[in-house]
């Protein structure tokens, strides 16, 4: 019997997303945000996290989200992509969603060829549709490249 696939879940919009337990490292609320100067739109500037200055990514603003207003149920999940810390504003992080293999449905079942690179699946749970996300795949390399000299750039002006 296989075993049920454990993701964090968290909320943008209406909709409930999922990301593989071991990717994320902690939830944390949404301190003060360094801004960093000439970064793009998504990345919202760098927090320090008990010591580490981690580059923060606003996951609302990159899936389309509009008006991307600050509240207390906002979170910041604390991710590791090759080895380095990222931290990714959600509106809302829930609890571990355990889903059954069975219970999960190939994105190109649901999404239209390379539409969605990095949707791994639809899980279904207790009449909800959690989106699985590959966190790797959601942040392109430029990405992470711009996480990292933002992160660097406070460093270095420190």
């Amino acid at each position: 019997m296989e075993k049920d696939i454990q993701v964090v879940g968290f909320r943008i919009g209406n909709e409930t997303y999922g990301v593989r337990i071991a990717a994320v490292r902690e939830i944390v609320r949404v301190p003060e945000i360094t801004a960093v100067p000439s970064a793009p739109d998504i990345i919202e500037g760098v927090i320090n996290l008990r010591g580490k200055i981690i580059p923060v990514m606003d996951l609302r603003k990159r899936f389309g989200q509009v008006y991307t207003h600050t509240d207390k149920k906002n979170r910041i999940l604390v991710v590791e992509i090759d080895n380095k810390l990222v931290g990714l504003i959600v509106n809302a992080a829930s609890e571990v969603l355990k889903i059954p293999p069975a219970d999960i449905e190939l994105p190109a079942a649901v999404f239209a060829e390379g539409e969605s690179g990095y949707v791994t699946g639809v899980g279904k749970l207790k009449g909800r549709l959690i989106i699985l996300l590959d966190i790797s795949k959601l942040l392109h390399r430029p990405d992470l490249r711009v996480l990292e000299e933002a992160a660097e750039s406070i460093l270095a002006s420190k």
